[in-house]
């Protein structure tokens, strides 16, 4: 009987403790939670999400109709100052006035532990904020008071938007712990959502039904016999209807972490994505929305923001007229509309498919969004009589959609269809060149639309080879000094890369970046060519002193066959990897080593040729070298076939990876004669 007791006592513990553990309401933070000093289950964590719940209801505006009121409640523990960051929020809202949201913040503290006690900081006006974005978003923003490390804050938001077709994204899961996730939806039997959950860990879903009422008001007025007195009849009507409320659970998510070579760790985190895929409102026929691709880019095309403006060339007709004359072939008239809209219009930062300032303004004001920049260069390619279309597509930033939908988009290209295949042009981007797009763009595939309505997927994925080369001719003296010429050439998306980071970069600050990631070697006599001439490649010369790759020891010389330039380390060290490997674009490295070997010395030994195959998949590895009375000579080609590896290659990638390394890194030793 005793035992019994006992049971019933540890049980009601147990559950008393469970209960006081899982207090989700705002205002209860407790000591514990204030004492406890690292995440129990993530000692390196900044912070840490306690619990986070979100609702969202679709409510009846007697005014309006159905609006979507997302209310979300979170409590966030700070470990360390680096995780300050964690208290500031922003939430972001649609500014234009038929669909304009409203975001209203409400119980933010910040809650420490100051001498035993509780102590509460509730946020000031002075800490909340409007910002506006561009011309369509704006953003509310937080900034939490007295924040320290061991703090924990709470706040809590309503955002109110008329737009129901796409409600936000939930994310469950974070770049920091997250101990409970709770998100639900409560939708009327009138609206049926496609929804999608990424991610590799799944939350647990639960579905009930509950019959619910709207209550209509409506008036009428009514004139009482011919001639009459007018009165207003007032009237209510309750109509019942089936709620479903779904709740989407997840708990002790641990921190998504990014990992290299990754496009966008949000497209392989644990979340919730919806868009409204149909209503059927009593007495009314079904009505669908977005049921497939084709339906998403016909409705986008026909904006007004959009389509029409492919439609006005009167603006640049002049202009265009006097830079195409004597321009006859297919490409050099690419290439010179290219040329001229990049230089004619700059790109303000801003992204969208939708014209910001419309193409005219902002021809004539010379800046303009993507889609003023990128729309105005189809209308020319068009004018030109090119067979010239726009391409709808999702920046990295942005991710991948899974279900069609029309906020899957958030920027478009120019393509021009040719006999060869599609050429694809992007004029923000002031060093690119045709079919050689800025990384941004590059998101597995987009959505062409041509003039008849018609659309079809198009890969952004480079298929062609950008390259680096390296030429070097090198001698070690005695001392174990490798002195020596380079010549490296960027080539395709390489260049493009170069040029965009370097070319605005300090010469000076550049060569010490230089010299400090090649083992601090020592450059001088450096120069480039091809700088702005973007239909060649870049190419690097400068003269080297390396005392830094070789040793001596004991008489004898110890170096590596690729001196500075060997790979010290595999990027890759996950044993499993659950994303794929996203290189950008397929890529080849080779460099071409000559060494002169210094008098009264001889090979003791040195690295033998070997090649690597990865398979179709992966790439090819080959290392040749080779040792000519005193002068030796090494060739090593790395070749990735894909942009885009998939996590069943991964440990194959791993591999070819590893052995490419350590054959780089093994040792010619020289000695004496």
């Amino acid at each position: 009987m005793k035992s019994e007791i006992l049971i019933s006592i540890i049980i009601l513990f147990l559950c008393t403790y469970s209960m006081k553990a899982q207090d989700f309401r705002l205002g209860k933070v407790s000591i514990e939670e204030l004492k406890e000093k690292v995440h129990p289950k993530d000692s390196s964590a900044v912070a840490a999400v306690l619990f986070e719940k979100g609702v969202s209801n679709l409510i009846y505006n007697q005014t309006s109709g159905f609006e979507i009121e997302l209310v979300v409640k979170a409590r966030i523990k700070i470990y360390k100052k680096e995780g300050y960051e964690w208290a500031n929020k922003a939430v972001r809202y649609y500014l234009e006035n038929s669909l304009r949201e409203k975001v209203v913040f409400s119980d933010v503290a910040t809650y420490n532990l100051v001498n035993g006690k509780i102590e509460k900081t509730k946020l000031k006006s002075d800490g909340e904020f409007d910002e506006v974005i561009n011309k369509y978003w704006g953003q509310k923003k937080i900034a939490l008071p007295n924040v320290k490390e061991g703090s924990v804050i709470e706040y809590e938001y309503a955002l109110h938007t008329p737009s129901i077709g796409n409600p936000r994204d939930w994310y469950f899961q974070s770049d920091i712990p997250v101990n409970y996730s709770e998100y639900v939806t409560l939708v009327p039997e009138y609206f049926i959502f496609n929804t999608n959950v990424k991610g590799f860990i799944r939350p647990t879903i639960n579905v009930v039904k509950n019959t619910k009422s709207i209550r209509i008001d409506s008036k009428e007025r009514v004139t009482n016999g011919f001639g009459g007195a007018v009165s207003t009849n007032f009237t209510s009507d309750n109509i019942n209807y089936t709620e479903t409320r779904t709740t989407y659970l997840a708990e002790n998510m641990p921190a998504i972490k990014e990992e290299v070579f990754v496009n966008n760790i949000k497209n392989y985190t644990t979340s919730l994505e919806q868009e409204l895929s149909m209503t059927q409102f009593p007495n009314s026929m079904p009505k669908m929305y977005s049921t497939n691709w084709d339906a998403v880019v016909e409705t986008i095309y026909k904006y007004d923001d959009f389509g029409p403006e492919l439609n006005k060339t009167g603006y640049f007709e002049d202009d265009l007229n006097q830079i195409l004359k004597g321009v006859t072939t297919l490409e050099e008239k690419i290439a010179a509309i290219f040329t001229f809209a990049k230089t004619k219009v700059k790109w303000n930062g801003y992204y969208g498919y939708s014209c910001e300032e419309g193409v005219r303004k902002a021809y004539k004001n010379g800046a303009g969004n993507v889609a003023d920049i990128n729309l105005m260069l189809t209308a020319m390619l068009r004018y030109s009589d090119l067979n010239a279309n726009p391409v709808l597509l999702s920046t990295r930033s942005n991710g991948i959609s899974f279900f069609p939908n029309r906020t899957a988009f958030n920027y478009v290209i120019a393509a021009v269809e040719t006999d060869k295949g599609l050429i694809l042009l992007d004029a923000t981007e002031k060093y690119a060149v045709p079919n050689i797009l800025p990384l941004r763009d590059l998101n597995w595939f987009g959505r062409l639309i041509r003039k008849n309505g018609t659309s079809e997927n198009v890969n952004l994925m480079p298929e062609i080879n950008s390259r680096e080369f390296v030429s070097v001719i090198s001698a070690i003296d005695s001392e174990g000094v490798i002195n020596g010429k380079v010549k490296q050439y960027h080539v395709n998306h390489e260049a493009l890369k170069f040029r965009q980071k370097h070319l605005l970069t300090n010469k000076d600050n550049y060569l010490e970046s230089l010299e400090s990631r090649n083992s601090n070697i020592e450059i001088d006599d450096y120069e480039r060519e091809n700088e702005l001439d973007l239909s060649k490649p870049v190419i690097e010369n400068y003269s080297f002193r390396d005392n830094k790759t070789s040793e001596v020891i004991n008489g004898k010389i110890y170096m590596s066959p690729m001196a500075f330039f060997a790979v010290k380390e595999n990027p890759f060290k996950q044993e499993v990897r659950e994303y794929p490997v996203d290189f950008g674009y397929p890529i080849q490295e080779k460099y071409t080593i000559s060494l002169k070997i210094p008098e009264g010395y001889e090979v003791e030994s040195m690295p033998k040729s070997m090649t690597v195959d990865g398979g179709e998949k992966i790439g090819f590895f080959r290392f040749v070298i080779a040792n000519n009375n005193g002068q030796i000579q090494i060739v090593s080609t790395s070749d990735i076939y894909s942009s885009i590896v998939t996590p069943e290659y991964y440990a194959t990638l791993k591999d070819f990876f590893q052995k490419s390394i350590e054959k780089q890194n093994e040792k010619i030793v020289l000695k004496k004669i």
